[in-house]
């Protein structure tokens, strides 16, 4: 995870703003964390062991996992207290069936706005992509195709879209997908449907870009729950079977 913040950290910062620092700073480390699986998913939170990991007072801590939970990566369970979010079937279904409505919205309306400007930055983002993984690069798989979704749904124009999905729903996103993918030959399916959505939102064409988009998602969605379900399948079989 991180490290501990030193005081030269912050000393050039109020009271106030060390506050708030701190706060951020556990907030993006933890979050990370949570997506990567180095806190597993299911697993208990210290509270005091985070603390003293970053080596700062729980309050901060606090504040972050009360975020956190915003996110829906960090659950609360009564009786016991904060977990890290599991990854079940039926939250990712739930989790794809909302973020399709959505982005289909989001391209939709990109279609119908989106500057010359975000249209270049999406043309020359397609491209860093095809040589990404022309190179062998993993970015594209983990980082590059949620910025593909980002810049469509910034060139939506719509402020409640932008936060539901990429204030909200993404996080919970990312960590089924950071932890969900597999070698297959999904990403040069990706980057090639990619392609067809940015070629119909340049031609102004909202339903055909809704409908790509759907159909984008939809393979995603089937590819990781997939490779979700063998995940499950190989943690049960490592657990120690009861001799009656």
């Amino acid at each position: 995870m991180g490290q501990a913040l030193s005081p030269q950290d912050l000393s050039e910062f109020t009271p106030q703003e060390k506050s708030i620092t701190l706060v951020e700073q556990v907030l993006v480390q933890i979050q990370t964390s949570i997506i990567k699986g180095e806190l597993p998913a299911g697993s208990k939170i210290n509270e005091q062991a985070l603390a003293e990991k970053y080596g700062i007072s729980r309050g901060p801590t606090r504040e972050a996992l009360q975020l956190l939970e915003r996110q829906r990566l960090v659950v609360r369970v009564p009786h016991i207290g904060a977990r890290v979010a599991a990854l079940t079937v039926e939250e990712l279904n739930d989790l794809y069936e909302l973020r399709s409505t959505l982005e289909v919205m989001a391209c939709e309306l990109a279609a119908k706005r989106i500057t010359e400007e975000q249209l270049n930055n999406l043309w020359q983002l397609l491209e860093s992509q095809e040589a990404a993984l022309n190179d062998g690069d993993s970015y594209f798989q983990q980082e590059g195709d949620v910025d593909f979704h980002y810049q469509i749904i910034r060139a939506s124009g719509n402020r409640h879209l932008q936060e539901t999905l990429i204030g909200g729903l993404y996080h919970l996103l990312r960590m089924y997908r950071y932890q969900c993918t597999n070698n297959s030959r999904r990403p040069v399916r990706a980057i090639a449907e990619h392609r067809r959505i940015v070629e119909a939102i340049a031609q102004r064409d909202a339903e055909l870009a809704g409908l790509l988009m759907r159909r984008h998602i939809e393979q995603g969605r089937q590819n990781t729950e997939q490779r979700l379900k063998q995940l499950q399948a190989q943690t049960l079989a490592a657990k120690p079977q009861n001799v009656c």
